[in-house]
This record gives structure tokens, sequence and C-alpha cells, in this order.
């Protein structure tokens, strides 16, 4: 069962059948990932194909991972397959 981990503690977890795999990254759909370890993040990057990415920072014991989780609020056309889905990095564990 593919699981996010940041601090021993389980930021997120699905089925196989829940996530999507894209350019090596596991996004998780939203309903999967515990809220209470997400705050809004004011960072955004652009892709050229995926569209704007917005970021959380993950917040576990009151220490922060500062734009940690990142999501695609509005994603472009080619990306529609990641809407409503979340994606880890700088440290928390992603295990497959």
């Amino acid at each position: 069962m593919p699981t996010a981990k940041w601090k021993n503690t389980v930021i997120a977890q699905a089925s196989d059948g829940e996530i999507v795999k894209l350019e090596g990254n596991i996004y998780f759909p939203k309903n999967r990932v515990n809220p209470e370890h997400l705050r809004d993040s004011d960072k955004h990057t652009v892709c050229p194909w995926k569209g704007t990415a917005s970021y959380y920072d993950v917040v576990v014991n009151g220490e922060v991972n500062a734009a940690a989780a990142w999501y695609y609020p509005e994603p472009k056309d080619a990306a529609k397959v990641i809407n409503g889905y979340i994606a880890f990095w700088r440290g928390v564990e992603v295990l497959p």
C-alpha cells in the first residue's frame, strides 16, 4: 500500500489503484492525505505542460517541512489525471 511518511508519521496512504504515477512521483488522492499534517504555503511553481503548482508545508508535532507537498489546483489538459492529487518531496519518504 503506497504510503508517505515524515518523522515516522504517516501523512498519506492509499491503495495501488488509487494513486497516479507521473514523472517518477506518486500522487495520492487528496482524500487519502491527512489534512492535519498540511498547512498552506505561499510557494508556487510553473510546469509548462502541467500548469501552476501550489504547495503545502508538511507539519508533524510542530516541526515544519516547508513546501514538501505539491498539487495542481487547475492542471492543464495534458495533466488532468493529477487533478485532486498531492505529491511529496523534501525528505518525505514515499513507499510504493
